[in-house]
């Protein structure tokens, strides 16, 4: 298929903050093993993290950036920590490199249509973020 960039004034370039989602996480599967409100957290983290991939945010910030409870804030991140995308050193949080493939879990793989609520959910949540 020949493509042909649509809006080439808008072309995206990667941005001098470092701030990118690596693809492994669609082609491996990632999304179908955490919940809506863990990718809206990697993707703040991804957003505000530094070249090492560093970031520190209180709990109370994110809550407020994101939207969510405190106990939703702890469950969204321990969903990234078993996924091994973040390492967490109270105040730091690194964002971490994508392992090549999801680590095994005691939970079994979430079927698809679970996968698209996710995504639809994390839709939801980026949106009430946004409007804020």
């Amino acid at each position: 298929m020949n493509k042909l960039v649509l809006r080439p004034q808008r072309l995206r370039l990667l941005p001098a903050q470092f701030s990118w989602i690596d693809q492994t996480l669609a082609r491996q599967r990632f999304f179908q093993r955490a919940p809506a409100e863990a990718w809206a957290l990697y993707c703040f983290l991804v957003t505000v993290a530094d070249a090492q991939g560093l970031s520190y945010y209180a709990d109370r910030t994110l809550c407020q950036r994101l939207a969510l409870s405190s106990e939703t804030l702890e469950r969204a991140r321990q969903a990234l920590i078993a996924l091994e995308l973040i390492a967490v050193r109270v105040p730091l949080v690194q964002v971490l490199a994508v392992p090549s493939s999801p680590p095994s879990t005691s939970s079994p793989r979430t079927p698809k249509t679970q996968a698209l609520a996710h995504l639809a959910q994390l839709h939801q949540v980026l949106g009430k973020a946004g409007a804020r």
